[in-house]
Parts: C-alpha cells; structure tokens; sequence
C-alpha cells in the first residue's frame, strides 16, 4: 500500500484543500474565547470560579480559614484608622499562632476580598507575621482592586458575588466584621443566616469588631423586640473591642470546637480544604 493510502482520511481530506480552508477551522470549545465568553458558556464560568480556587487550595494545603471583612474606605491615616490597625494586628496575631501550629496542613489562613482598606490591613498583618494569606477579589467599578499584600498564588478574581461567597463561607471557621457599609452588612447578614439556619453543617464564630460602631448601626434588640430574630440568636456573635481580647476569644473557640474537640471531627473537616457540607 502507498504511503498516501495509509494516511487517514481525515487528513487526506485536509491535505487536498486548499490552505484558507484549513486557517478557518474552529478552535476546540474550551480554547474557543468566543464561545467561553458567550451566554451559552455562563455554566462554565460559573464551574471555573469553583474549580480553580479549588485547585490553588489544594496545593498550597489551605484547610480553613478566619475571615476579615471591612469598609474599603478605611485607610492606614484616615478618620477611622483605628480599625486599619487593629485590623492589622489581629491577622498578625492570628498568623503568628496558627503558624506555630504542628500540623501538616495551613489552618485558619487569614482571608480577605482582597481590595484596600480594612482588607489590606488584614492581608498585610498576615503577610508580617510570616503567613500567606488569601484575597478573593472582584471587579467593580470603583474600589475593589487587589491590595500588594494578598500572596500571589492565593489571589483570585472573580466575575460572580455568588462564587466569592461560597468560598467565604464553606472554608471558614470564623468571621471578624470590621465596620463598613453596604457589601459589609450584606456578608454579615448572609453568613448570620447560615449559622441561625444551620444550614451549613459545621459551627462558625462571629465577631463584631467594634461594638460602639455596630450597637449604633444595627439595633440587634430591636429586631428581637418586635419578633423578627428569637432572643437566642443575639448569641450568635460576640461583640469586641482590641486586638487582644479579639484574639483570645478566637483561639479559646477556634482550640475547643477544631483542634481539641470533645468528638472526633466528621471527616469531612478533616479534609484540606475542609468544605463545609450543607444540610439538607
């Protein structure tokens, strides 16, 4: 048989057409940026924001995380600097004690949105104390860029705010809310609904920071006065005020519930990352 019989007949095909023929085919779909970009192509986009943060944890071995949020308005010498640097002190605390950690993997990873503010100063007093530290950062149009202190390989983009919040959510095992304003309270609320709701099967705690700011923005007792949240759920946050004691409230809750429970931890949270399972 000739050596031209042999060849398949795909590419006898493509070899008897002429050579603008063969520039006009069409990429495979995953490398076809026309398509990845189209409506039709939104569920892969979707799934990219879940997989590739995913991948990233997984090789720098990032099991949970304490999140940071915050005003980005916030600066190092502005009116409210005080919180920039408490911000900051607390991610130092916090970075320096689960870095002393024996454990094989990365625990209670100081993680912010990534952009200025109280943000930056979370990611920078991690950065000090040795640490990486994490930045899920998205675009807007004004505000959000990613601050100088977030580590390279933990640092993500996002398109979409429901993709950003799983990964707030499902890998923390603590929040600290600085004051802020509109996307602060947002995140708040949604990580209060899933703690009163149970609906994420793990236990989360959360911080206010600064009580003078948050008994004056959100009147907790008067949602329970006219039936709108149970008595009970005001224990679902503590109220704080320093660095210090922000600290060793966290590490007291953080040691009991994760590194010295009572009962053997589902396997699940012993997984690196450990996402939370939610209820059914």
């Amino acid at each position: 048989m000739r050596i031209w019989q042999r060849k398949p007949l795909l590419e006898r095909q493509l070899l008897m057409t002429d050579q603008p023929t063969l520039r006009r085919r069409r990429p495979v779909a995953y490398k076809d940026e026309e398509f990845l970009d189209s409506q039709a192509a939104r569920s892969v986009r979707i799934l990219s924001e879940y997989l590739a943060p995913l991948d990233h944890f997984r090789r720098e071995k990032i099991r949970d995380t304490v999140v940071f949020f915050g005003s980005a308005r916030i600066t190092e010498d502005g009116p409210m600097s005080r919180y920039y640097h408490e911000a900051r002190e607390l991610a130092r605390l916090i970075t320096q004690w689960s870095e002393g950690l024996p454990h094989p993997s990365r625990r209670f990873v100081v993680c912010t949105g990534g952009g200025p503010g109280i943000m930056e100063a979370a990611n920078r007093g991690a950065v000090e104390a040795g640490g990486k530290t994490i930045g899920l950062n998205i675009g807007l149009p004004f505000e959000q860029w990613p601050n100088e202190y977030v580590t390279p390989e933990l640092s993500f983009e996002f398109h979409y705010f429901f993709m950003r919040k799983f990964w707030f959510a499902y890998l923390a095992k603590a929040l600290v809310v600085f004051p802020g304003g509109f996307g602060t309270l947002d995140e708040l609320a949604e990580i209060l609904t899933l703690v009163q709701t149970q609906k994420l099967e793990k236990m989360m705690l959360v911080l206010l920071y600064g009580s003078e700011f948050w008994k004056e923005v959100i009147n907790f007792d008067a949602l329970v006065k006219h039936g709108m949240i149970s008595p009970a759920d005001l224990n679902l946050f503590q109220y704080v005020d320093d660095p210090v004691t922000a600290m060793e409230t966290l590490r007291s809750w953080l040691s009991a519930h994760y590194l010295e429970p009572q009962a053997p931890l589902p396997e699940r949270e012993q997984q690196t990352p450990a996402i939370a399972r939610s209820r059914v």
